[in-house]
């Protein structure tokens, strides 16, 4: 009984999809559900341990009619230096908007509405973003390659 339990624990907490699996939709949202989570918690070990090795981390905004203006692509581990000074303040709610899996199985691009509320010196306010991530199977387990945030205005007050 002891085993079953601990078993079954391995499971939820490190998810792994078996080989020759293909991603769905179910897995893509589930992903996603776990990185909010994580982010949320202030646990970035967790949250970057989604990410492949050499995954990239890119900011842009747009600006009026004019295309997506880049602030700047991060490494993983520039990444995950950013956050460790800033996110503790910060929490995040996506929603899963469009999920593309390639036709073998082993790939999805997953585009989010990611609505973040960052608190500094007692004031909050309000961030709105476009997250398009791909999503890969790595050693059995889903990865993202990385995301690139396109910041929008904020719709609703």
């Amino acid at each position: 009984m002891r085993r079953l339990a601990v078993l079954l624990c391995l499971l939820v907490a490190a998810p792994v999809l078996a080989q020759g699996a293909r991603i769905t939709d179910a897995d893509v949202h589930a992903f996603v559900a776990r990185q909010e989570q994580a982010w949320n918690a202030g646990d970035f070990d967790r949250y970057f341990a989604g990410f492949t090795s050499g995954a990239r981390f890119t900011d842009q905004a747009y600006v009026g009619d004019k295309p997506p203006v880049p602030y700047g692509t991060s490494t993983l581990a520039q990444a995950k230096a950013q956050a460790r000074r800033a996110a503790a303040r910060s929490r995040e709610r996506a929603e899963v908007r469009r999920i593309e899996i390639a036709a073998d199985g082993r790939s999805a691009k997953v585009t989010s509405r990611v609505g973040s509320a960052v608190t500094e010196k007692g004031r909050t306010r309000r961030l709105c973003a476009s997250r398009v991530q791909t999503l890969t199977l790595d050693g059995g387990r889903l990865r993202s390659t990385g995301q690139t945030d396109t910041y929008v205005n904020c719709r609703g007050g």
